[in-house]
Formats: structure tokens, C-alpha cells, sequence
């Protein structure tokens, strides 16, 4: 990365992973890096990724913190337009999630969710200073997080970034977003991952913030169309099929554009792929927001967290 001084902490929570060869071998190949490898964690509280890390954070030597998840992708510069962002007044500059270009279906529909749905909310939510940060890919300044206990004073939250940022907010800084976005590169990518991670997030959402249970049905494509259909029939007696429609189009035309914007680049997929997962993303967003409610119960790889008002966590099922 282009940046002065830096070091790199591996966290990784299982012994058996075979990416601590990987991680090792890295080590050997770039002796000039300062890197250090933390196995095992430490249990500090129910969120397994605060368990993971905490061992590195306690390790760390500088100032700044930049917590990355090991699917995120960075350029070389990224690092040094993050810190650019830390001004005087700001503790925490986050990513706005995005995805690498890949070839199959369900990368496509991950593309079209994060460069359309999630980033329309993401962006303007950041505009009105609202709570947003997501932890793949955040830099904060460690000695705020000192000053509350830590990383580990967040074990009790499964949504630790969300927390992170409220503790930032609550004592007067600013939270700020970065101009680049967090390049997700996992080697995972299936439409049933996908619909489970998107559940997870509304769950997490219902529990942290109980009012977009109301809100949030309110901000989709479909449900809103819907709303100004009948109004505008009542109001004005304007045809609800058209207006319908018109609304579906305009709103497919302005999420095209947004997902171009935000690729700057060409995009991987078709016209038609795009209407095609676009259509599935919305056509299913009001059945993750059913399920999301109906289940509040969290599935994290082997472990099963229930989650109560408040965003507080309870481990119900062990680690097997």
C-alpha cells in the first residue's frame, strides 16, 4: 500500500484454517512489512468477529485502526485516501460496500443490490448524518475506542460497526465516508448466501433501529410505487396501471445510472442481466423483510445469536 508506516495484524479465529500457511508464506515472502499473526482470539463477549480481533487490537502501535475483513479487496491507494478523510473532527471514515467484478448470476445480483438498493440508503443516510458505517472496512482512532474499554467493551453486540460509530456520535465526532468503496472479493457467491446475508442485516436493522420495521417496506421500489399509484388515483384519477409502471421504469432507469456512477468503469453483465437481477432483487425484498421479521434468530456460519430490542446478543446455539 502507499502509505509511510504501517503494519499488518492477521486475526485468525481457527487454528485448523488453512489460510495461516497462506498468511505465513506471505510473511516470509515481504520481510520489509511489519506484520504479526494472532490465532485463536480471545472470548471477550458473543460477537465472534470482536473475539477474533481482539487479540490484534491490543497489539496495535499507531494511532489510527483500519479494521478490513479478509473478503475486502483494497487498491494500493486506498489506505492514504482513508486517512486523508480523518480530519481534525471525524473518529471513524468508512466504505460504502461494493463488490469485484465475477462472472456467475449471483454475482450479478450482488453488484445490482449493493450498486442500487443498499447504496441508495448508504449514501443517503451518510447526507443526513445518520448511523450507517458498515465494519468490513472502517479507520478509527484507536485512542476513542481506549477511552470506552476497547473493541472488547463491543463484545456484546453483534452489530459491533454500528456501535462503534454510535460511540463516536455521542460524544460529538463525525463519522465520514470514503470517496472509494470497499471492494468485496469473497470466493463464496451464491444466491442463498446472498438472501441469508441480506436477511441477516434487516434483522440486525429491526433490532438496533425498532422503526424501519415501519420505514423500511416504505423505501422499496414496489411498495412505494404501489402508494403513489393509488394516491394519485384518488387525488386525480389517473390510471394506477400506468402510473405504476412509469414509476417501475423511472425508478430502473435512475438505479442504472447509480450502479454506473458507482462502477465508474464498464459494467461486467448486460442490459438485460441487470433488469433481470434487478427485477429479482425487488421482486424479493419484501420476503427478506418478512422473514428478517418473523425470525429474529441469527445464523453466523456454526453459531446461532438471538437478538434482543437494543441490538444486545445471546449466543443460543454453541460453536459445534
Amino acid at each position: 500500500m502507499n502509505y509511510p508506516k504501517f503494519e499488518l495484524l492477521f486475526c485468525i479465529e481457527d487454528e485448523s484454517d488453512p489460510s495461516i500457511m497462506l498468511v505465513k508464506k506471505l510473511i516470509e515472502k515481504h520481510p520489509e512489512i511489519d506484520a504479526s499473526v494472532f490465532i485463536g482470539g480471545d472470548k471477550v463477549g458473543v460477537n465472534p468477529k470482536i473475539n477474533n480481533m481482539n487479540p490484534g487490537y491490543e497489539a496495535a502501535k499507531y494511532d489510527l485502526i483500519l479494521v478490513s475483513d479478509s473478503g475486502i479487496r483494497m487498491k494500493e491507494d486506498t489506505l492514504l485516501e482513508m486517512v486523508c478523510a480523518m480530519t481534525e473532527n471525524v473518529a471513524l471514515v468508512h466504505q460504502m460496500p461494493f463488490t469485484c467484478d465475477r462472472g456467475n448470476f449471483p454475482s450479478v445480483m450482488e453488484k445490482v443490490y449493493f450498486g442500487t438498493s443498499h447504496a441508495r440508503i448508504y449514501l443517503a443516510a451518510d447526507l443526513f448524518r445518520i448511523n450507517c458505517p458498515t465494519g468490513m472496512s472502517a479507520l478509527m482512532r484507536k485512542k476513542l475506542l481506549d477511552e470506552v474499554g476497547g473493541i472488547k467493551a463491543f463484545g456484546q453486540y453483534l452489530a459491533e460497526d454500528f456501535f462503534f460509530a454510535k460511540s463516536f456520535t455521542d460524544r460529538g465526532w463525525s463519522i465520514r465516508i470514503s470517496s472509494q468503496p470497499a471492494w468485496q472479493n469473497s470466493g463464496i457467491c451464491e444466491i442463498t448466501n446472498f438472501n441469508n446475508r441480506i436477511s441477516r442485516w434487516a434483522k440486525l436493522r429491526f433490532a438496533m433501529v425498532p422503526y424501519t420495521i415501519v420505514l423500511e417496506p416504505l423505501s422499496e421500489c414496489m411498495v412505494l410505487g404501489a402508494c403513489a399509484a393509488w394516491a394519485l388515483n384518488v387525488l386525480f384519477q389517473w390510471d394506477v396501471f400506468v402510473v405504476y409502471l412509469v414509476h417501475i421504469l423511472a425508478w430502473l432507469i435512475l438505479d442504472w445510472i447509480l450502479l454506473n456512477v458507482i462502477q465508474n468503469n464498464t459494467l461486467p453483465f448486460s442490459k438485460m442481466d441487470f433488469v433481470v437481477a434487478w427485477t429479482f432483487r425487488e421482486m424479493g425484498a419484501f420476503y427478506h423483510f418478512c422473514l428478517a421479521l418473523l425470525d429474529p434468530k441469527i445464523q453466523w456460519r456454526t453459531r446461532t445469536f438471538y437478538l434482543r430490542w437494543g441490538g444486545l446478543a445471546e449466543e443460543v446455539s454453541p460453536r459445534i
